[in-house]
């Protein structure tokens, strides 16, 4: 079940506010947490006893590493035991063809060939467990002593599928007392219909157009650079939509989480891009990865090597296949370069900063939704001057002409400019009463959207 479907609109979250509201307030965190689970085992029955072993491992070791802690003994070792199987449960099920495939494509061994499904969600629950475990043994968190807290944590709702990754000590009190209000409420109602526009109205029309143009046989230089458009905005507006949708919806439950997304295609560097793209995923590598291998009070040589590590495990982490891993050390290497080659030298160019930091993401895109390196190196061929239909044909002149209002709004509303008039214009009495009637345009034409349409996927669905 995904945010933007008419069985979650009007099936799910109508009675689970209702239910979550009427009760007292002592019981809503296991009201929460039988709703998640539902909400899980809509879509992956077969999985919900992985997810409930997964919560109550990290119950048991958060446990056992705080025992020793009190104890005066570091319980690193429960920290490395409660790690390690989260681990290897997200590389079984994520990791394990992939690494089959290459080993035996290295050495003359036959390792049994198991196919087994990836969990929706199972990334995002994982680095959710092990940012607990690892706040607990620095102490920048209690332990949870409470296991339905705890399992509502690990399988909320609003942020299982797609996160934001939410770290324990964000949420920490929450769990225990949160503030609900009216105003509160409506701010998430709103935040969520403006996340289900950004993915249905925008994300999924400009999916529509990526998914033909890449289905055409042969491309022109036109068409591909179209092609590379189309997704570079459908990923924004789809994951950016439902991360907005997951912030109102918790925001509705009475909790915060923090964005997830900040104009990212405004950016002026790759550095400042990756501060504002997925900051949750990137605030999650930097906490736990990056800094604790030197971060960047190391020699520049190790510098080099922790940027590196930190972007190939970023790429893994968002798929099992070399193109994730080349886009991955694509960032690792263009970030180096930043940092001991450029060293601030297009400071003075903003215009410039921000070409040059949208033609590289672009670019890098191309490594992201192809399917294979071998794939990626075609479409980059067609991309860079050597379109197999030349420079533009019929179908790229077609596709500019009848998504140019498309790409234009949303080329528009991936910056801050349409919601600066929008607050803007709030400041006038008037404005208030039209707010109701243009959040609920909204929301009505996205249902209708989702009615009429069949295409609405959500790329990072099974990330």
């Amino acid at each position: 079940m995904v945010f933007s479907s008419i069985v979650f609109l009007f099936a799910f979250l109508p009675p689970v506010l209702a239910v979550y509201y009427l009760a007292p307030v002592k019981l809503r965190n296991l009201v929460l947490l039988v709703a998640s689970l539902i909400f899980y085992a809509w879509g992956e029955p077969v999985y919900i006893g992985l997810m409930g072993y997964s919560i109550l491992w990290n119950y048991v070791m958060g446990l056992d590493i705080a025992r020793f802690k009190e104890k005066g003994k570091s319980g690193k070792w429960s920290l490395a035991l409660g790690v390690a199987v989260n681990l290897l449960i997200l590389g079984f099920f994520k990791y394990y063809g992939f690494l089959a495939e290459n080993l035996e494509a290295l050495l003359p061994v036959k390792l049994p060939e198991l196919t087994p499904r990836l969990p929706i969600g199972l990334s995002f629950y994982t680095f959710q467990s092990i940012s607990y475990l690892a706040d607990v043994y620095r102490g920048k968190a209690k332990r949870q002593t409470n296991l339905i807290s705890f399992g509502l944590y690990i399988s909320m709702f609003p942020q299982l599928v797609a996160g934001p990754i939410v770290q324990y000590a964000d949420v920490d009190a929450q769990f225990q007392k949160r503030e609900m209000s009216p105003e509160k409420f409506g701010n998430g109602v709103r935040y969520f219909i403006s996340g289900l526009s950004k993915k249905v109205l925008l994300a999924n029309n400009l999916g529509v157009i990526f998914q033909e143009i890449t289905a055409l046989s042969g491309l022109s230089v036109l068409s591909a650079w179209l092609g590379v458009l189309a997704y570079t905005l459908q990923i924004y507006f789809d994951f950016s939509g439902y991360s907005d949708m997951a912030i109102g919806l918790g925001k509705m439950l009475g909790f915060e989480f923090r964005p997830n997304f900040n104009y990212p295609y405004c950016a002026k560097s790759i550095t400042d891009f990756w501060r504002r793209w997925h900051m949750s995923l990137s605030s999650w590598f930097r906490e736990y990865v990056y800094i604790p291998l030197g971060g960047n009070r190391v020699k520049a040589g190790r510098h080099m090597f922790n940027l590196l590590v930190v972007w190939m495990l970023t790429g893994l982490w968002h798929g099992a296949s070399w193109n994730f891993v080349v886009w991955g050390l694509y960032y690792g290497i263009l970030l180096i370069f930043e940092k001991y080659v450029l060293k601030g030298k297009i400071e003075q160019w903003p215009v410039l900063r921000r070409v040059y930091t949208l033609f590289l993401v672009m670019t890098g895109w191309v490594f992201f939704f192809s399917p294979s390196l071998t794939a990626a190196g075609q479409y980059l061929t067609a991309l860079f001057g050597r379109g197999a239909a030349g420079l533009a044909d019929a179908a790229g002149l077609y596709y500019l002409t009848t998504g140019l209002v498309l790409f234009i709004l949303a080329a528009l509303f991936s910056t801050p400019l349409p919601f600066g008039i929008w607050r803007k214009l709030q400041e006038n009495d008037w404005w208030d009463g039209l707010i109701l009637v243009g959040y609920l345009a909204l929301f009505l034409l996205a249902v209708a959207y989702l009615i009429r349409d069949t295409y609405n996927p959500f790329l990072y669905f099974r990330f």
